[in-house]
Formats: structure tokens, C-alpha cells, sequence
């Protein structure tokens, strides 16, 4: 009898306990928070996948740094260079289609000659500027093709760098804005149409490059640090109403930004990861085959030695990122992509191996020496609701 009650007051106290102990989504919340007032971070949406399921998708701070309006999950945020995998994404599909090859001269595509002027009989693949191994730099203003065309500045040198194309690496803007022009030349239709269309309305999401198409209430806007203070950014969200009887298909197609200007929330950004995590598919449409999908994980770009990244198309793995031993291995790297741009910072990253996926943004933040804040973000997320 009272090795019994000795028992149940044991239960009794474990329950007790249980019950007083934060779940994983308030340790979660909790752990943000804390990035959030060490970096003085004007917003932060964050959203959670494990095993094919959105697990956590809160939101704290502002969207509204003026008016103090809470950003929401509901909210869309412009997230930089993720952006770059949606404009690598549509081209895949053309290439799944058999209407272009990823080894397809780029100057066949979009109508002018691009080629290197120190190796000017090497042709620039659509691989190479998906990788950013084409050589082409952004020395000049990477929103016009201007800088590419020989019609416009002769050989153009100043474009590129000396390596020979495909033999080196270089994150390059200006080469996704051109993929992203090529998109728009071979489809034959406008780039931000064509990305919502059959890469973003196909998953059933709400975003897109143009923000004149876009509910203007749900924007949060973007803040950078300056004298101390926040300003807001406003070219984060340039409208391009009164300039589009200028504009050049197939031409002005960086005006939209194929390097950096989707517009989404942090749930539906992750939705779009799971596309990704499960190789092109999603909730049963199909947005690229499996084969474009590996080789969009697939690192092209290997070498990190003079700290260039593992790089595939439009995606990357990252390498001693997460502060787990485990994801630190070849072979067991996470994969996804990163974006800074006006202020605003984000991520996109996944476990292939064990199903685990974070997003996370900020329309604002402060530096904080010798710390990443995205790093410091995303490991917060992870060590709260992921590692065991």
C-alpha cells in the first residue's frame, strides 16, 4: 500500500511538472523573442516544418514601425535572394517542358551576344548564370541588361572577371536578372505573370515580384538602421505603374526584380519550401520534375575555400550553419537559400535527411558585432522546436 501512494504521489508530480513546463511552440516563441529585443528587430515571422506538415507560424513586432501595427501571419514581406530559386524554378519548368537546356547558350536566348571578352569563344550556359559560375559581375547597376549588351557598352568588360566561365564562382545579380529576362523572352510571357501563375498560384499562395498586384494592406514594410534610427525603405516596394509604357519584354524584365523581388508571407514561403523539400511536388501538383529539383539541390560549385558557397541552382547547402554536429557532415547538410536586401533579412532552410524545415524574416533589424542575426535566429528556432 505504500510503495503504491509512493508511486502515484510520483505521478502526481510528474503531471504536475509536465503541465507547468513550456511546450515547444512557447519555447519557441520564446526563444524569437529573445533574438528579437538582443538585435531591437522591428518584426519577425517565422514558420516551422516537420515531416511535411507546418508545424509553427507566429508572428511579433510590427509591419508598421510608424503606426505600431502588428505584422501578422497574413502579412507579405519582399525576401531578397530567396527570390532567385522562384526565377530558377520557372525556367525548370520550360526545361522539364524540353523547350530549353540548362547548356544552352544564353546569347540564343535572349537575342544579343553575352560572352566574356577575356574567353569571348566560351559560351555562358543557363547552368552557369543559375550558379553563378558564369563569371559575369555586378560592377555596374544590375537592374538593366544594358551592362551586358555589346549594342550598348562594346565588349563590356567591365561586366566580368577574368576566369574563364564555369571554371569560377561569383554570387551574381545581375546573371539571375538576366535568367529571369529569359524566362520572360522563351515563355512569352511577362515575368511576374508567369512566376505568380504557374509557380505561385499553382501552389495555391498568395505573393508575387509586382506590387501593384499585390492588397497594399497586407504589405509590411521594410526598415533599415540609419544615425541610430529606423527609416523606412521605401525602393523596397517601387512601383513600376508609370513607367510600363517603357517597358521592353523580354528586356526590362529586371524592373521586377527576378534577383530578389518576391513578395510573400513567411506560411506561404514555406509551403513553397515543402514543394522543394519534396522534390517538386507539393499536396499533389507537380511544379518541376524530381530530376530539376535534385539538380537545384545539387551543389555545382563545391569549393569553399576562399568562402564561396556549396552552391546548386538558385539553391545552396549550408555548411557549418546550424550549431549541430550533425548537420555538419557532407553529405547531411541543410539546403536552402538566404536573403538580405533594404534592411530586411531571410532564410529558407531544410533538412533533407530528417524533414525538418525553417523560414523566418525580418523587415528590420540592428547589428550586433560579431553576430549573424540570421544565423542567431535560425539556430534559436532550431535548438527551441527542433533539436532532441
Amino acid at each position: 500500500m505504500r510503495i503504491s501512494k509512493f508511486f502515484l504521489a510520483i505521478a502526481t508530480l510528474m503531471v504536475l511538472m509536465s503541465a507547468t513546463l513550456p511546450s515547444k511552440e512557447e519555447r519557441t516563441s520564446q526563444a524569437i523573442q529573445k533574438v528579437m529585443d538582443e538585435f531591437q528587430t522591428v518584426g519577425i515571422s517565422a514558420a516551422i516544418v516537420k515531416d511535411g506538415k507546418i508545424v509553427y507560424n507566429e508572428s511579433f513586432g510590427y509591419k508598421n514601425l510608424e503606426e505600431k501595427t502588428p505584422l501578422t501571419n497574413n502579412d507579405v514581406m519582399r525576401i531578397a535572394s530567396i527570390s532567385k530559386s522562384f526565377t530558377a524554378t520557372g525556367l525548370l519548368q520550360l526545361v522539364d517542358k524540353g523547350i530549353i537546356s540548362l547548356d544552352d547558350d544564353v546569347s540564343n536566348l535572349i537575342g544579343f551576344t553575352i560572352r566574356n571578352p577575356h574567353h569571348p569563344d566560351v559560351p555562358i550556359t543557363l547552368r552557369m548564370i543559375l550558379s553563378h559560375t558564369s563569371s559575369i559581375r555586378d560592377k555596374e547597376d544590375y537592374f538593366t541588361l544594358d551592362h551586358l549588351n555589346p549594342a550598348v557598352y562594346g565588349d563590356c568588360v567591365e561586366s566580368y572577371f577574368k576566369y574563364k566561365p564555369g571554371e569560377g564562382y561569383c554570387y551574381s545579380n545581375m546573371g539571375l536578372n538576366l535568367a529571369g529576362s529569359i524566362l520572360e523572352k522563351v515563355s512569352g510571357v511577362r515575368f511576374d505573370d508567369y512566376v505568380r501563375t504557374n509557380v505561385i498560384h499553382k501552389l495555391g499562395l498568395y505573393g508575387g515580384h509586382n506590387v501593384d498586384s499585390l492588397d497594399n494592406s497586407r504589405i509590411a514594410r521594410i526598415y533599415t538602421r540609419r544615425n541610430g534610427e529606423y527609416v523606412e525603405s521605401t525602393g523596397a516596394y517601387r512601383s513600376r505603374a508609370n513607367d510600363m509604357h517603357e517597358y521592353k519584354f523580354g528586356y526590362s524584365t529586371p524592373w521586377f526584380s527576378p534577383t530578389g523581388g518576391v513578395k510573400i508571407s513567411a506560411h506561404d514561403l514555406a509551403v513553397y519550401m515543402m514543394m522543394h523539400m519534396n522534390y517538386g511536388k507539393y499536396n499533389g501538383t507537380r511544379i518541376i520534375s524530381k530530376k530539376s529539383a535534385k539538380a537545384m539541390q545539387k551543389p555545382i560549385w563545391t569549393s569553399v575555400e576562399n568562402g564561396d558557397e556549396l552552391y546548386g541552382l538558385c539553391l545552396k547547402e549550408f555548411n557549418d550553419y546550424i550549431n549541430d554536429d550533425k548537420y555538419n557532415t557532407p553529405g547531411h547538410y541543410p539546403v536552402g537559400h538566404t536573403g538580405g536586401a533594404y534592411g530586411l533579412n531571410s532564410i529558407m532552410i531544410w533538412s533533407p535527411d530528417d524533414k525538418w524545415g525553417i523560414v523566418a524574416m525580418t523587415n528590420g533589424y540592428t547589428s550586433v558585432k560579431g553576430k549573424s542575426f540570421l544565423k542567431e535566429l535560425t539556430n534559436a528556432i532550431y535548438n527551441a522546436y527542433i533539436k532532441k
